[in-house]
């Protein structure tokens, strides 16, 4: 019997152990970013932004569930991402490959240089929030508004 209760601890160990590294990442991990959904509105170096393409629809959401989707001018975009302080990592970000026209390959090109590896970001302003994200070297950044008055699309 003291054999069979041993046996039956040992397992419910080894189930919780395996239970909990499947969980998702805890959610201070998305401090400040998550549920949060955002317009790009210039793009490029940082002492020589370029304004958004006009006209293009473009938007970056960030899940509570550490899961980054959107477009930045063309493609689709999807991955993951990880909040430390003021600075956020990207995994490997999923980009659909349709060329399109100029500028919006330039701006979805630079933009994505920017969301690779762990960058820099800050939210300034109240109402009108805006997130700048720079890129790990410094030299890029993007400058973002707040999507207000609509829920962000869960990512898959």
């Amino acid at each position: 019997m003291k054999k069979m209760s041993l046996l039956l601890i040992v397992l419910a160990g080894a189930f919780l152990l395996v239970l909990s590294s499947c969980a998702p990442n805890a959610p201070n991990n998305i401090e400040g970013l998550g549920g949060t959904s955002w317009q790009l509105v210039s793009y490029g170096p940082v002492s020589a932004q370029q304004p958004a393409a006009p006209g293009v629809e473009t938007s970056l959401v960030f899940g509570a569930d550490g899961k980054v989707s959107g477009t930045l001018g063309c493609n689709g975009l999807s991955g993951d991402y990880n909040v430390s302080g003021e600075k956020v990592t990207f995994g490997a970000l999923i980009v659909t490959k349709m060329a399109c026209e100029e500028p919006q390959m330039t701006q979805e090109n630079t933009a994505l240089q920017v969301l690779t590896g762990t960058t820099s970001f800050v939210i300034t302003g109240d109402d009108n929030k805006m997130l700048v994200i720079t890129s790990a070297d410094g030299r890029n950044s993007l400058t973002l508004a707040e999507i207000t008055g609509q829920t962000p699309m869960p990512t898959e």
